[in-house]
């Protein structure tokens, strides 16, 4: 086996060698071996060992374990106990993903706190397999059926291509110990029903089974790239940046067939589940909905225009001339000049005596009118707004700089007729958005 796995990393992996790489360790079988297969490739390796606090004096057991075995090697060994129980709580989640989050935020601030480039982790071709029939069973596309990717950015699998089997054989032709976590003998977990009662009846059907799965698997893989080769060029079509939304015309979605799959594929990375009512956006009216937990669709005119939900930036702030009152949400400068110049969507230039300090930075409100640059006669902001066809979104972005009650600019659109600079103006203020 090791012959297989040092050809596996120079055919498929070799920028892992000359590489310092994090490997963890469970005190498992799977991770333990490829802890070993790794030293006997000559790879750059560390141990990183989470302690979940799970099982007691067995959890702390598996520590002492790694600990050991890192010695054995004359290596490095890193170990975090986390309270997961308390997490789960707190975050509303299974133990088991409490664990998983857990896990891999701390492998991320470890790569970068000690300057480690990947981190390996021992799942093999079975637990491909249990994944595979995990994500069957509640419902999938293509991608969920494509298995464990192998490289994941700096998280890497080299041990993919290898069977439990395998793995258990070499284990026991050199003499290897490891750990048994005594939770993996419960039924209590999908994933080990799976591993107990559903994987052995499958591979009992045919002695290759597994391999023949891995073919299988390897095609679906190759028709999901060439899905998302053909969904990013379609993306890159239809969806416009428009500042920090995203602009997709209707009528070009709904030439898409077959449309259920198309609208699948374009925004299911966005955490929309409820894909009858994305669909239904298309024909509803001008404001309808459809929110995810990170993203927004809102139907706008003959839009979807497609944001991230960011916390909501709600509130009054003050602006001197030289300082402001907290951090604003926006970055504005005030300045006071000597001569006026061309104002623009950023740039206004203001009389400063006509105006009272500190300025005031607020959202729009029901009700607000001003009185439009360049026109005679007072504009009630929704109707100006709808002239401009502002979309919700972009309604609930606006900032409006005031003075006092009176609206001195809505941000990167207008100025207000009252406090512009004139012949008798003596002193000039520049104001700058800075986006």
């Amino acid at each position: 086996m090791v012959q297989k796995f040092k050809q596996h990393i120079a055919s498929s992996l070799c920028f892992l060698q000359g590489e310092k790489l994090l490997l963890a360790c469970s005190a498992g079988l799977d991770s333990v071996v490829l802890a070993h297969l790794c030293d006997a490739s000559d790879l750059d390796f560390a141990l990183v060992h989470c302690n979940f606090s799970l099982r007691g004096s067995e959890s702390d057991g598996d520590e002492h374990f790694v600990r050991e075995l890192a010695s054995k090697f004359e290596i490095n060994v890193y170990v975090k106990q986390f309270d997961t129980e308390h997490y789960a709580k707190e975050q509303r989640l299974s133990v088991q993903m409490a664990a998983r989050e857990l896990r891999y935020k701390w492998f991320e601030e470890l790569l970068q706190a000690i300057e480690y480039d990947y981190v390996l982790t021992a799942h093999h071709a079975d637990d491909s397999l249990e994944t595979f029939l995990i994500n069957l069973s509640r419902g999938t596309g293509i991608e969920g059926l494509s298995g464990i990717p192998e490289v994941n950015g700096n998280i890497v699998r080299p041990l993919l291509p290898f069977s439990r089997n395998e793995i258990m054989e070499y284990a026991k032709s050199e003499s290897i110990q490891w750990r048994e976590d005594s939770s993996n003998a419960s039924t209590k977990y999908l994933r080990n029903k799976i591993r107990h009662n559903v994987v052995p009846i499958l591979k009992g059907l045919s002695p290759s089974f597994l391999q023949n799965f891995l073919n299988t698997q390897h095609h679906l893989g190759q028709t999901n790239d060439l899905a998302n080769n053909h969904l990013n060029e379609l993306k890159s079509r239809l969806f416009q940046q428009r500042n920090d939304d995203i602009e997709i015309k209707i009528s070009e979605l709904q030439k898409l067939q077959p449309l259920d799959a198309y609208l699948y594929g374009l925004l299911n990375g966005y955490g929309f589940i409820e894909w009858n009512d994305v669909k239904d956006l298309l024909t509803a009216e001008s404001g309808k909905q459809v929110f995810s937990n990170t993203h927004r669709l809102l139907k706008d005119r003959d839009y979807l225009i497609l944001a991230e939900i960011a916390p909501e930036i709600k509130g009054t702030y003050y602006i001197h001339l030289n300082k402001a009152s907290g951090e604003l949400p926006i970055k504005i400068q005030l300045e006071e000049v000597e001569s006026f110049e061309k104002q623009g969507q950023n740039v206004v230039f203001l009389d400063k005596e006509k105006l009272n300090f500190p300025l005031v930075l607020r959202n729009w409100e029901k009700g607000d009118y001003f009185y439009p640059f360049g026109m005679k006669g007072k504009k009630k902001l929704s109707k100006f707004f709808k002239d401009e066809k502002m979309d919700l979104i972009s309604k609930e972005k606006q900032w409006l700089l005031c003075s006092g009650n009176d609206i001195v600019w809505i941000v990167g659109r207008r100025a207000d007729e009252r406090f512009k600079v004139e012949e008798s103006t003596r002193k000039i203020v520049k104001i700058t958005w800075l986006t």
